[in-house]
């Protein structure tokens, strides 16, 4: 299915994106969260999943992964814990051979060998070798999350790079996509102007550059 605000957003950096939140004093950005290895790119709508800590008899740390559809990104809350890894190496493969877009956690992975080797994007806070199994549980899916202070809602667009990952709120996309793409032109044509040997100062001054990207009045 076509998505061209999802192919816009893939055009843009998370800088930039960031940037454009920022102006529009939308949050988004994911701290905290960064690749498991700066090659790794990062683009589709999520899909969400939140855990919590593991129930008495402790429930299972999910098998979910065959209803995500191709080409969308597994988004899972765990609250930040690095001591219970809520993805690894059986989920790499199976979503790597389904065609999923990778994988943003609030927490650790483990098993990163592999992700590396398919070159399957992970972003996470963390990793290591330590089971999530009756240490944490899949509490439900389809549902708002938060992703290093960032809120994800199901259908929101992830974009993630060598800077780390941001979300865009499906309701304010068009307006994000449309600020980072000014920001994007206005760069390019500073990168032209420095080319062709003038100063930063006057080049940023020339096309209103600080303007751009300050935050806009309430």
């Amino acid at each position: 299915m076509s998505d061209d605000n999802l192919d816009r957003a893939g055009r843009l950096d998370t800088a930039t994106l960031s940037d454009a939140m920022d102006k529009l004093g939308i949050g988004g950005q994911c701290l905290g969260i960064k690749p498991l290895d700066p090659a790794f790119r990062l683009l589709g709508r999520a899909v969400t999943f939140q855990y919590a800590a593991a129930a008495s008899p402790a429930g299972s740390v999910g098998d979910y992964i065959d209803d995500v559809p191709p080409g969308s990104v597994v988004v899972l809350d765990n609250g930040g814990r690095e001591d219970a890894t809520v993805w690894g190496d059986i989920l790499t493969s199976v979503a790597h051979r389904r065609g999923i877009a990778g994988t943003l956690i609030d927490g650790a992975c483990r098993d990163t060998d592999l992700a590396r080797s398919l070159g399957y994007p992970v972003f996470s806070r963390s990793y290591s070798m330590r089971t999530g199994k009756d240490r944490v549980q899949l509490e439900t899916s389809d549902t708002v999350v938060t992703i290093g202070d960032a809120r994800v809602a199901p259908g929101d667009i992830v974009r993630g790079d060598a800077d780390g990952a941001v979300v865009l709120p499906r309701s304010h996309e068009d307006a994000i996509l449309a600020a980072a793409e000014e920001i994007e032109r206005a760069e390019a044509s500073i990168r032209t102007a420095l080319d062709q040997g003038m100063r930063l100062d006057e080049a940023r001054k020339q096309l209103n550059y600080h303007q751009l990207q300050r935050r806009n009045a309430d």
